[in-house]
């Protein structure tokens, strides 16, 4: 059963006011993955690495020079049908919430899992991904 839509609500926005664009549907996540160049994928969670961790990360790594073209997140937990065919991209990965994919041209290239996110520092996880910007979308 997915979580109340109020009580999610803020996390998302924590996401999408710095541009960061939802995908809801199986067919919003289809298309949006047919697009060329770079993405950048989140799996957000309500879980408190995700708090800490993932989305406050993501908010600074998106501040960086370089980035990828498309920026995307799934609500796990929220958004079932479109978290689930996210995760079928993200092939021979389990699946894990939160979590952080990198796709070029359609094909997953790096993968940071929860188990890299929980416990690392927001600044950790932004120089993780700066890094991965740098070396992907330059």
């Amino acid at each position: 059963m997915p979580y109340d839509p109020m009580i999610v609500q803020p996390m998302r926005e924590e996401l999408t006011s710095v541009g960061v664009k939802e995908l809801r549907t199986i067919s919003e996540v289809d298309e949006a993955m047919k697009a060329e160049g770079t993405a950048l994928v989140v799996v957000n969670s309500v879980c408190g690495c995700a708090a800490g961790g993932a989305r406050p990360g993501v908010k600074l790594a998106l501040q960086h020079s370089v980035k990828p073209d498309n920026i995307y997140t799934v609500f796990a937990g929220q958004d079932v049908e479109a978290t689930q065919r996210m995760r079928d991209y993200f092939t021979d990965q389990p699946p894990s919430s939160p979590s952080i994919a990198m796709f070029k041209d359609g094909q997953l290239v790096a993968m940071m899992h929860r188990h890299h996110i929980e416990g690392a520092m927001p600044e950790q996880i932004a120089q993780a991904l700066t890094g991965a910007f740098d070396k992907i979308c330059a």
